[in-house]
């Protein structure tokens, strides 16, 4: 869906989420730990456009429920799982840094 496209576009780092979801809280409490400055999108509180973005991110992901769904630099990383995986092998943040999204 094109919106899910231009939301992930407009920071470095771009995160769906919903609001009652305790892994979506674990991810964007890491990004924030890091110095992230992310743009944090919860699904469930839009009711104009989240059942639509939720579907295109389901698909995106093959996965239900899609969140959470982490972009960097506009290209979608994963979930929990990919997220955790990359910190824990040293990789997220030089991809975080390649982004733009942190200096140090």
């Amino acid at each position: 869906m094109e919106r899910v496209t231009k939301l992930s576009t407009e920071k470095a780092v771009v995160i769906f989420t919903a609001s009652n979801c305790p892994m979506c809280h674990t991810v964007v409490s890491l990004f924030s730990d890091l110095g992230v400055g992310a743009a944090v999108h919860e699904l469930d509180r839009d009711p104009l456009h989240g059942r639509d973005m939720e579907r295109d991110l389901a698909r995106r992901l093959g996965r239900s429920p899609p969140v959470p769904a982490v972009f960097i630099a506009g290209k979608l990383v994963g979930s929990t799982d990919r997220v955790m995986s990359l910190h824990l092998a040293g990789k997220l943040v030089p991809m975080l840094k390649a982004a733009g999204a942190i200096w140090l």
